[in-house]
């Protein structure tokens, strides 16, 4: 049965919608790399690996000579940014390619799967089935989704009345309403971790990622909140995270 409420109806009338990629200076982009890090076992050099949602392709081509080769993929054409990227981060193993991976599988599979703040877009939350169906049996995918105790909407609202769209504790609200007005989909743990085993998948590990807080401007306010409250890469606390980070493995086919 689709789980496909309003929000997934809605959330491809408008590119804006789909959400902004991370910029190369973004804090994030560090954060999720220190995080997936710690499983040393994700890397190896004779290992392919695709980034679902690449965007401008700053995380996969920081990670690519990690990879025997490694490719991002993007519904858009960031083919130039990506470029760019990849020079910049002397990424001769990786490449770019417009694909729209809920509509347009691929004839290859890869041992190594990332995507980050992707799947709330997706027009069906159960298209990540095509996660599955992209990496290898026994192949790892390691995700990332907005974390619905952070006290921010993290993808904004389309909200009567109110021109700021990002509304403290709106994602704390229940689902029906948030996924009625709400930019895009938010998950705690148990949700994400609920729609990675139902398509397939076993999770291995999950933690909450701190706000990187890249939203502020640069100033004291900003550089006393990541010093002394948003300091470390992983949270305990729930309302400090911005996203969850999910290690999923494939099952095998006679797991």
């Amino acid at each position: 049965m689709s789980n496909t409420s309003r929000v997934d109806k809605d959330l491809f009338r408008d590119e804006h919608y789909l959400g902004k990629p991370a910029d190369d200076e973004d804090k994030i982009i560090s954060r999720r790399i220190s995080v997936l890090e710690r499983y040393p076992e994700f890397f190896n050099r004779s290992l392919t690996c695709i980034e679902a949602g690449s965007g401008s392709g700053a995380t996969i081509t920081r990670l690519a000579n990690r990879f025997k080769k490694s490719i991002g993929i993007d519904i858009f054409d960031y083919s130039q940014q990506f470029e760019e990227q990849r020079q910049k981060n002397k990424a001769d193993n990786c490449e770019f390619r417009k694909v729209d991976l809920e509509h347009e599988p691929l004839n290859e599979q890869f041992d190594r799967l990332i995507s980050f703040e992707v799947i709330e877009h997706l027009r069906n939350e159960d298209s990540v089935s095509a996660y599955y169906n992209v990496l290898k049996d026994g192949g790892l995918a390691a995700i990332t989704v907005p974390n619905k105790w952070w006290i921010f909407e993290t993808h904004g609202a389309r909200l009567p009345l109110l021109p700021w769209n990002r509304v403290p504790f709106f994602s704390w609200l229940p689902k029906p309403i948030h996924e009625r007005y709400a930019n895009a989909r938010i998950y705690s743990i148990d949700r994400i971790v609920k729609l990675m085993e139902n398509n397939g998948f076993t999770v291995i590990d999950y933690c909450y990622i701190t706000a990187p807080m890249d939203v502020l401007k640069e100033g004291p306010l900003k550089r006393f909140l990541v010093k002394n409250i948003f300091k470390d890469n992983s949270t305990k606390i729930p309302f400090l995270s911005t996203s969850v980070f999910v290690m999923a493995q494939k099952n095998t086919k006679n797991g």
